[in-house]
């Protein structure tokens, strides 16, 4: 089962206090929920792009943007997946116990 931590959410400083995290992990956490932001911004533009571009396409056409669409909100989770990762990396024993608790 997959706890997803939420970096670059609303609950930065949660995690800040719950994990009790470094000075070091909390830089980290900052530059990795700015660089989460713009990398899901970019896919959220793509997505009102695509979804604007065919509002008035044919049932057929949209069963594809759906599916183009998919991709790209599977995009956004795999980033975020991808930031929760980098800072379960930089967990020190203690933490990682909590995480998993």
């Amino acid at each position: 089962m997959e706890c997803m931590l939420g970096v670059g959410g609303k609950d930065n400083e949660t995690i800040i206090k719950v994990f009790e995290l470094t000075e070091e992990q909390r830089e980290n956490l900052k530059n990795w929920s700015a660089e989460l932001k713009v990398r899901n911004d970019l896919l959220r533009e793509k997505a009102q792009y695509l979804m604007k571009k065919n509002e008035e396409s044919s049932p057929e056409v949209l069963v594809t943007v759906s599916q183009e669409y998919k991709v790209i909100l599977d995009s956004m989770k795999q980033n975020i997946r991808m930031m929760d990762k980098r800072l379960l990396d930089t967990f020190n024993e203690a933490q990682y116990e909590r995480y998993v608790k």
